[in-house]
């Protein structure tokens, strides 16, 4: 605690600049910040800048700002409100990724993922127990951002108690200003003691996970404008000089490591199979008792995110066509994956994901998955070591936040052996309204089945939850495989409706 209160007098000490000396340091200030801009835009970096504090502390004037003094076509604004239904039926973050800036862009973030979590536990609305839980949220969504090329730069814009009874005061009095003051900054000002409490576990919560705030006086005007402005251009010009490196284990170190792991698809039965009678019996009351477990599911506000993967021919497109059959058209979505497109490319790898997460009580169906990065990215040498690597933990840290914000999370791989994808691959090069479905990039695949087996041993060992599990599906015989599928999601959704319902 010490150590945050010297910040804060740190902070509180900054040095009063005078209008002339604001308007001499003003114009090279901006100068300098377009000319970032432009050598921003062919570089491979994002800038996140976050805005938080006090209220009357000049959050919204920094953020104006910077609008004026940077080129408009770099920068995007971004202030939340409780307001967004679609936010709502979302995961916390879902918001914040969807707005994630494009490399080369500078976004300015108001009311932000800090907000909430802050406004709350200085309302008792929650225990000292979920706030440090959503701390911890917060730390690896940071994190996972700047280890994939964000530059973050957080401000805390800080006034004491007794500066902001005065601005607030100032703001009230006059009818254009009135305006400014947020619904509740009148009962947070009297609970600014709590305030400083909470914000201190923030400041410290940051501090740990290495990346900490720039706490600013909001007091003098000038001073506030230059302090944020020299900060963001100092932040800039240093990761654009320096970009940062990381390195992952090469292959003999990362294959020591998973050595015990390995060997899961070898153990799968592929000789089993369902009669055709037996199948179509099955399959119709599966479908129908689906539908109605979907129902349920709608009404109890669970939403359902089924991930479908598996080596090229295995069968997913049957399994989800046979599914989707058995679901209200209204209530799913099927979303197919390839190779992602350039505005993808310039987001985090995560980001096409989390836009495409249903809402309450709705059905999510992803045709191949964010497992690519450890998959196709990892086996042909898009994405580094280090990338694949860390990517384990941020694709577990993403599926535990859906479940803990009422998601159904189920992970299918469908693996047939190489005998029979041969066959299927000749059968739609002599079926022609299966040609479609072959490419040169399926023959070049086959080529690497033994890595690719490699890479799926791995994801399911480090991925496997009880939160989110894998289920690996014997796909020589398409009749099995849909049947366990459907099978599958129907008991996992009774197993979660009656958890809810208890």
């Amino acid at each position: 605690m010490t150590k945050t209160k010297d910040k804060w007098e740190r902070a509180l000490g900054q040095s009063k600049i005078s209008k002339s000396e604001f308007k001499e340091f003003e114009p090279e200030l901006r100068r300098e910040l377009v000319e970032l801009q432009q050598e921003l835009r062919s570089s491979n970096v994002s800038v996140m800048v976050v805005f938080a504090g006090v209220d009357g502390a000049g959050k919204h004037e920094m953020v104006n700002t910077l609008n004026a003094w940077m080129d408009p076509r770099g920068i995007v604004t971004h202030a939340y409100s409780s307001k967004d239904a679609a936010a709502k039926e979302r995961p916390d973050f879902w918001k914040y990724w969807r707005d994630l800036p494009s490399v080369g862009q500078v976004g300015l973030f108001l009311s932000a993922w800090y907000s909430n979590p802050l406004l709350r536990r200085v309302q008792r609305a929650t225990s000292e127990k979920v706030f440090q839980k959503q701390l911890e949220d917060i730390r690896a969504f940071e994190r996972s951002l700047a280890d994939n090329g964000v530059l973050l730069v957080k401000v805390w814009m800080h006034l004491d108690k007794k500066a902001q009874l005065k601005r607030l005061e100032e703001l009230s009095s006059q009818p254009e200003t009135e305006w400014q003051i947020k619904p509740g900054a009148w009962e947070n000002w009297g609970l600014y003691d709590r305030f400083i409490k909470a914000s201190d576990k923030i400041i410290q919560s940051s501090e740990k996970a290495g990346a900490p705030w720039l706490l600013v006086n909001g007091k003098h005007r000038y001073s506030r404008q230059i302090v944020v402005a020299r900060a963001l251009r100092d932040a800039m010009r240093e990761r654009l000089a320096n970009p940062p490196v990381s390195e992952g284990l090469d292959e003999k170190a990362w294959d020591e490591k998973m050595k015990g792991a390995r060997g899961t698809l070898q153990k799968m039965d592929l000789s089993k199979s369902l009669e055709k009678d037996v199948y179509k019996e099955k399959l119709k009351a599966l479908q129908a008792k689906l539908y109605q477990l979907q129902h349920h599911a709608k009404l109890a506000g669970l939403s359902t995110v089924l991930v479908f993967e598996g080596q090229d021919a295995a069968g997913k497109g049957g399994a989800i066509r046979r599914l989707v059959q058995g679901l209200d058209a209204q209530e799913y979505q099927v979303i197919p994956i390839a190779a992602p497109t350039k505005e993808e490319l310039a987001h985090h790898y995560l980001w096409r994901f989390w836009r495409h997460l249903p809402r309450r009580g709705r059905v999510t169906i992803f045709d191949r998955s964010w497992y690519g990065r450890v998959l196709v990215e990892r086996v042909e040498g898009f994405a580094q070591n280090c990338e694949w690597q860390r990517a384990f933990q941020e694709i577990n840290e993403f599926e535990q936040q859906l479940v803990d914000n009422k998601y159904l999370v189920i992970k299918f791989w469908i693996q047939i052996d190489k005998k029979m994808q041969l066959s299927r691959f000749k059968e739609r090069e002599n079926t022609p309204y299966k040609k479609w479905k072959i490419t040169d990039e399926d023959w070049r695949n086959r080529k690497k089945w033994d890595a690719y087996d490699v890479a799926v041993d791995d994801m399911i060992s480090l991925t496997d939850h009880k939160h989110a599990p894998w289920v690996l599906v014997e796909g020589n015989d398409k009749s099995w495989s849909r049947i366990k599928v459907l099978e599958t999601i129907c008991e996992h959704l009774e197993k979660e409706l009656k958890r809810i319902k208890s």
